[in-house]
């Protein structure tokens, strides 16, 4: 950048313009893909997926949270067409899980899920409104993009999270940059006794239906170019080959258009981001002949020689649209708020500049002539536009907030419900379309226009080959299906395979266990152990020995219970480190040998230890004590591989014992009869990943989040589908796996 403005030679300042972008860009990725390659991107999506109730591991990290905080510093010192209130939402749920987990090992319990819900929806407001410094349109938006119901105890929780965080990051921002006082992120001074004329309020009406209808174009474009670069072989094998090489080219493509001296002259591209939004909300018209000399320097922002503003503002909008959509695939954190916040400024300064010019002596209303404003048309086609692409109504709010004034509350009002319904009836947000890329199990809205959503019930839809544990199942049969159905982490209990009366339900790691208890290592060394010592008159014998040893000699180093009556006195031995000298023992001082003495002593765990103990090793081992030295002749030894096959196949044949189990008593169930409308309804509220559908009591069918999806999507489309599913593939829960798709 010093090169740039020092520099009178165009290729050396060519040079200096996209050295800082190239260097600060190649660092964010490398960075990124090195500490938390899941805090590239926006974070929204995941987040709302998180909120629903799903477990994305390793999202809300410390290792993520630092890659987040250098990541989205260096995007935003790059100058890339990308924005920041995704990152910074997701890096303060970062910082509200963290802080959860320091107060739950301090007071030593452990926080409610509900309560977790909870906080993480407070962050979310908390983000937004540290980010435009609007606290209101923070908590509003948090509640539109991240939930599906909100629980309204929590107002007063989010609201107060979200002002405190404005307050103590617009502050920051005035000791920082040395301002004056506190003072709006986009301030403006529109006149506020007459703003607007009502004749305008048809103009906001239709720049609302424009908006709505690029703001679909936009998510599509962005949707289908996400999918081209994942499905294009070349930039996968670029990407796989080189992570930096696609990064590298898109940072080389935009720096160059927005070289000042080349194609960024109609772009205004020496200016920053919030120079533009300043300039698009200047409170004067472009078009008038009477300029102050401070407006002439903005308007020269936006003109040249040759061309007028017009050209310009068109340029920007399609470099914009263009553009952002194009770097937002970079594997870096960014948002996408600010890039179509600025589309839309320059489009509403468009319409305003136009209808300036179109009525120089404005509109006579209460004997008054009323101008138009072209600031106020840029703000509120900003509104529309990024109500359009996020579909949500309460950017009209953050607007109030970042500006500073509502006099344009109800153009803006009017242009932004037109443009979310618009919007939302012609396909998903920008934020929904990385989830359904990703293909994350979050829950579709219903089309409200589709009366298909009564008629369709949950039998239509739901599994009927449902997988299940009874109480009259053997181990084998536990086991081959745990094997068969490696993806599913809960399993019905019945009563029996006949009747197939729920029972409750238990989760995957609770029937390893069962088996693992049964067939593993532990049982199979006790069963070996008692099995060595089997015959009781040497055992007796041997404890009568010991207790005169005792007696005589109190140097010799035993624990509290060191003599074995019985072989089922000693449970677990193997596993609390103990070794057992069950030929003799040689007393080094008194020179003479005692056989068959049972003496413990705790020994650390090594794999010379464990050779010795199971015959791995053919040498003595020697245990010294005090003193006195112990000697293992004939090591126990651990079965061969016939002799555990059989054993294990001994056990399997053997029922299930439940009683040690954490069984789930009381799994959510539905009838059979039940609307999807009423069963996406107790999902979203409820945050349900899973229900049994159940006929007085049988089992008959099971819904998950992937079932439901595919009926929400397939009513919405027209597309009706009766009877049961098929199995294939039913999913419970979530894989976590990195994606280089981002918002």
């Amino acid at each position: 950048m010093y090169l740039y403005k020092l520099s009178t030679t165009m290729s050396v300042r060519y040079f200096g313009w996209i050295l800082l972008p190239f260097f600060l860009i190649m660092f964010n990725v490398g960075f990124v893909q090195l500490v938390g390659p899941q805090s590239a991107g926006s974070g929204l999506p995941e987040l709302k997926t998180i909120l629903r109730g799903v477990v994305l591991k390793e999202y809300l990290t410390f290792r993520v949270l630092v890659a987040k905080i250098l990541g989205i510093a260096c995007t935003i010192g790059s100058g890339m067409p990308l924005g920041k209130e995704g990152p910074l939402v997701h890096m303060s749920s970062i910082v509200t899980t963290l802080y959860g987990s320091l107060i739950s090992k301090l007071r030593c319990f452990d926080i409610e899920e509900t309560r977790k819900t909870e906080m993480l929806a407070a962050a979310c407001a908390v983000g937004v409104a540290t980010t435009f410094a609007a606290p209101i349109g923070g908590v509003l938006f948090s509640i539109e993009v991240t939930t599906a119901y909100f629980a309204v105890r929590n107002y007063f929780r989010g609201f107060f999270a979200a002002v405190c965080g404005a307050i103590t990051y617009r502050l920051l921002s005035v000791w920082i940059d040395g301002l004056k006082t506190y003072t709006p992120v986009f301030k403006t001074n529109f006149l506020v006794d007459l703003p607007f004329d009502p004749q305008e309020l048809i103009v906001f009406g239709l720049m609302g239906v424009v908006c709505g209808f690029g703001g679909a174009l936009y998510c599509w474009c962005h949707r289908n170019y996400v999918l081209f670069t994942k499905r294009n072989k070349f930039i996968k094998w670029l990407n796989g080959f080189c992570r930096f090489i696609y990064p590298g080219f898109v940072v080389l493509a935009v720096s160059s258009i927005t070289f000042p001296p080349g194609i960024g002259r109609y772009l205004a591209g020496h200016l920053p981001p919030k120079g533009h939004v300043d300039n698009l909300f200047a409170n004067f018209t472009w078009m008038s002949g009477n300029l102050t000399r401070k407006q002439e320097i903005i308007l020269d922002n936006w003109r040249t020689d040759r061309t007028g503003p017009y050209l310009h503002l068109l340029s920007f909008m399609g470099f914009m649209f263009l553009i952002s959509i194009f770097a937002s695939t970079m594997p870096v954190p960014n948002g996408t708020f600010i890039p179509t916040f600025r589309f839309g400024a320059a489009f509403g300064r468009i319409i305003g500049e136009l209808m300036a010019t179109w009525f120089p002596d404005g509109f006579f209303y209460g004997g008054r002539n009323v101008h138009a404003l072209p600031g106020g048309y840029a703000t509120v086609g900003a509104a529309a536009f990024t109500g359009a692409v996020t579909q949500t109504v309460s950017v009209a709010v953050i607007v109030f907030e970042m500006t500073g004034q509502i006099c344009h509350a109800i153009p803006i009002l009017i242009a932004v419900l037109i443009s979310v319904g618009i919007s939302t009836n012609l396909g998903p947000s920008c934020y929904n379309n990385v989830i359904i890329i990703k293909k994350l199990p979050y829950l579709p809205d219903l089309i409200p226009s589709v009366s298909n959503m009564y008629a369709i019930c949950v039998e239509d839809f739901m599994v009927a080959d449902i997988k299940y544990v009874h109480f009259e199942m053997t181990y084998f049969e536990l086991e081959t299906l745990l094997r068969e159905n490696p993806k599913l982490k809960v399993f019905p209990i019945v009563a029996n395979a006949d009747n197939k009366i729920l029972l409750g339900s238990i989760k995957r790691n609770e029937l390893m266990s069962l088996l693992e208890e049964q067939t593993g290592r532990k049982k199979r060394l006790q069963y070996i152990f008692n099995r060595h010592f089997e015959n009781e008159s040497i055992k007796i014998e041997n404890k009568k020995k010991v207790e005169e040893i005792t007696n005589a000699d109190n140097r010799l180093s035993t624990y509290d219970n060191p003599v074995l009556q019985h072989s089922e006195s000693i449970p677990g031995i193997f596993e609390d480190h103990f070794a057992l000298n069950d030929t003799t023992e040689e007393y080094s001082n008194q020179g003479e040998t005692r056989p068959y003495g049972f003496i413990f002593r705790k020994i650390p765990r090594t794999n010379s230890t464990l050779k010795s103990l199971l015959g791995d090793s053919r040498k003595p081992f020697i245990v010294p004590s005090k003193g006195r030295t112990l000697r293992l002749h004939q090591p126990i030894r651990d079965m061969s591989r016939k002799e555990r096959n059989k054993w294990e196949e001994e056990q399997k044949a053997s029922l299930v014992d439940f009683t040690t189990s954490l069984i789930d008593p009381a799994p959510f169930q539905l009838v059979e009869r039940t609307s999807l409308l009423k069963v996406h309804y107790l999902f979203s509220m409820m945050g349900l990943n899973l229900a049994y559908v159940t006929a007085i009591g049988k089992l008959v069918g099971v819904v998950s989040l992937k079932e439901l999806r595919e009926a929400i999507e397939d009513v919405n489309s027209g597309k009706l589908s009766h009877g049961p599913l098929a199995a294939d593939n039913l999913y419970i829960g979530v894989k976590d796996s990195n994606f280089q798709v981002h918002v």
